[in-house]
């Protein structure tokens, strides 16, 4: 018998998917979920919004674990500043458990909003009703064990550390409002040291490994086995 890490690409995905559609924490296997999870500017947000541009956002419903940030409303805007964001602790994951459960057994929920430029949650939610399959992304995905085995196919995407950096560093100036000096002193102080202590061990829980972000071959793969799913679900 063949070990996962001895399967081709396209057998780990049909193997994905064989158990996808074996539900055994009595949710329905009407609803799927897929987990993307990888370093700090590997593409993950890339290769989630090119399933959801082939599958159709009428069909997907979108969680990003980035909603799930503690709230640190209660901190100075420095000691927020100094805050670890990439340890798994700062995240309200069991929460996302909590909802991703409901999510999957076809029960709608209100999702916290998180304001990157503030550190902390927004007082609206966003309302989220289920569809056939659930895409959830973030970079801490496949360290917490009882959100592992809520997902039915997961991927990491590998990428270099160099181009992982260099995107968050653009990322972050443009979108997040950070300077250059912040980025890089966060870089150098805990994104690092946590995505080697934390993000790099977890892709031994994959299930696929997508090499630099979008690759061609491998997302051709993910999609026809969820058009398969869908088709059987219809």
């Amino acid at each position: 018998k063949s070990n996962k890490s001895d399967l081709t690409e396209a057998q780990l995905v049909s193997e994905s998917f064989t158990l996808a559609r074996r539900p055994s924490d009595g949710s329905t296997d009407d609803i799927l979920v897929i987990g993307v999870c990888g370093g700090s500017g590997s593409g993950k947000t890339t290769l989630s919004k090119a399933i959801i541009d082939d599958i159709g956002d009428n069909a997907v419903s979108y969680l990003s674990h980035d909603f799930y940030y503690k709230d640190l409303s209660h901190l100075s805007m420095e000691q927020r500043a100094e805050h670890n964001f990439d340890h798994p602790d700062a995240l309200d994951t069991a929460l996302l458990v909590s909802h991703l459960a409901k999510l999957k057994h076809g029960i709608a929920c209100d999702i916290p909003m998180y304001d990157f430029s503030t550190h902390s949650r927004l007082a609206t939610t966003q309302h989220m009703t289920p569809k056939s399959v659930i895409l959830i992304e973030g970079i801490l995905l496949f360290t917490d064990p009882e959100l592992v085995k809520l997902m039915d196919i997961k991927v990491f995407v590998e990428t270099p550390s160099d181009v992982r950096f260099i995107r968050r560093l653009k990322r972050d100036i443009r979108e997040r409002g950070r300077t250059a000096e912040s980025v890089i002193e966060q870089y150098m102080t805990t994104v690092r040291p946590m995505h080697l202590l934390f993000v790099e061990p977890s892709k031994r829980v994959a299930d696929i490994l997508v090499p630099v972000g979008v690759n061609a071959v491998a997302l051709e793969l993910i999609l026809s086995r969820l058009r398969s799913f869908m088709n059987k679900s219809a």
